[in-house]
């Protein structure tokens, strides 16, 4: 395995573990079976993608993606909360209208970020190459999310939380208020894992609703292009005119 490679593949392990303290946080604290992640990863991907590409700066899109990410885990609590649908049922319920709205946002299968500036082009040291700058700037992020975590939890709101998902009816007779601990895990958890989509578009260049592998503009990717004498994009969907040329893995058909 090349450097590159390697690299590579510690960049999306240490994408995926902000993932992971997200669900931590659901499943082993609150107790809580949550498949909103599954929605919540490609939102923070998709806003955070949409937002830079009209000209929004790169950390105010970051913040923004892990904005929506919380405002997701939050319906999920509240559907449990308020409205006493199941646990499971409540994120199963989140996770599908996530799916829409998410090609909402987008506006499309796929918004580029190929020359956009991102989070990790304006934190890149000079003189370091991007397939190094990184993988560091993404450990320095999980460590502070992970310390941020462990600050948080041993706080008496965090205690809440976790008293929360060990045993609510104890907790609830110590005062706590087990409903709001709910929405603010939820919130907290999907938070991380929406700062994780929105990471993985910035490297990733770009957010693509149908998850292709080796699809798109970007080096390393296949070589594919059919070029067609069309207008728009209907008449070349339509109106099925000859193909002109038509290249395959970049060999020419």
């Amino acid at each position: 395995m090349s450097l590159f490679s390697l690299l590579g593949a510690v960049e999306i392990g240490l994408i995926f573990s902000l993932v992971a303290l997200g669900v931590f946080i659901s499943f082993r604290l609150l107790r809580f079976p949550d498949l909103t992640v599954d929605g919540s990863f490609p939102l923070g991907g998709a806003v955070c993608a949409v937002l830079i590409s009209t000209g929004t700066n790169p950390y105010v899109a970051t913040l923004a993606a892990t904005a929506a990410g919380a405002v997701a885990g939050l319906i999920t609590g509240w559907l449990n909360v308020k409205l006493k649908i199941m646990d499971l049922l409540a994120s199963i319920l989140m996770m599908i209208a996530l799916y829409s709205i998410n090609l909402r946002i987008m506006g499309g299968p796929n918004v580029p970020l190929i020359n956009d500036p991102t989070l990790f082009t304006l934190l890149q040291p000079e003189g370091l190459a991007d397939y190094i700058a990184r993988p560091a700037l993404l450990l320095v992020i999980v460590i502070a999310a992970k310390l941020a975590m462990d600050w948080f939890f041993a706080t008496e709101r965090g205690l809440a939380i976790r008293a929360t998902g060990s045993n609510a009816r104890m907790a609830r007779a110590q005062g706590v208020n087990t409903g709001a601990m709910v929405l603010l895990g939820m919130a907290v958890s999907n938070a991380l894992v929406a700062l994780a989509g929105a990471l993985f578009a910035q490297t990733q260049g770009g957010a693509d609703i149908m998850r292709l592998q080796e699809y798109g503009l970007a080096e390393g990717c296949r070589a594919d292009l059919v070029l067609v004498p069309a207008e728009t994009v209907t008449e070349a969907v339509v109106a099925h005119p000859p193909r002109a040329l038509v290249v395959k893995r970049g060999s020419v058909v």
